[in-house]
């Protein structure tokens, strides 16, 4: 797994998937053909709050939510897992923190587990109950809830490696004075 984050800590990987998760994210996703917003980008449903959505998508909003749901949507927790698993490896603290970078993964398989879970609720619609809505609006509130803290991670590892940068060239420049 470690080959797999140093891959995922290189600069060019680290772009790719960023730029990748950028257009997916502020140009595909909100373009979707469906009328309304996506269950997945909620922090949580109700029954009645799917059902209202799951029906003002419409037969052919259903589709192309299931269809990207399945596919493109598939694609996408592997390559911000990719982007956030390499960015919290290549700027951990010390090399026993590398670990941390396993929680994007799992964050990433729990997003796969809320794509099935919403998968089945737009096959089954409208014969959805309400244990499986709760189910559904359990996984997508646990995702965002782990993607929020490998954010934070990042972002943190990356402030303290930028600090450490700095205090490292002052201290440098004060040997050579």
């Amino acid at each position: 797994m470690r080959r797999f984050f140093e891959f995922s800590g290189k600069t060019g990987t680290l772009l790719a998937t960023l730029v990748f998760v950028v257009v997916i994210l502020f140009l595909v996703f909100p373009n979707l053909p469906i009328a309304g917003e996506l269950l997945d980008v909620k922090s949580g449903y109700s029954f009645d709050e799917a059902m209202v959505a799951l029906t003002a998508y419409g037969d052919d909003g259903r589709r192309t939510y299931l269809w990207t749901s399945m596919g493109l949507d598939t694609l996408f927790p592997i390559v911000y897992v990719t982007f956030f698993a390499g960015l919290i490896y290549r700027f951990r603290a010390t090399d026993g923190t590398w670990w941390l970078a396993y929680i994007p993964i799992i964050g990433g398989i729990w997003d796969l587990m809320e794509n099935v879970q919403i998968s089945l609720m737009l096959v089954a619609y409208p014969d959805i109950s309400e244990a499986q809505v709760a189910w559904a609006s359990f996984f997508t509130a646990l995702k965002h809830w782990l993607g929020t803290l490998y954010l934070v991670i990042g972002v943190l590892l990356v402030l303290i490696s930028i600090r450490r940068t700095i205090l490292d060239k002052i201290r440098s420049r004060r040997k050579e004075s």
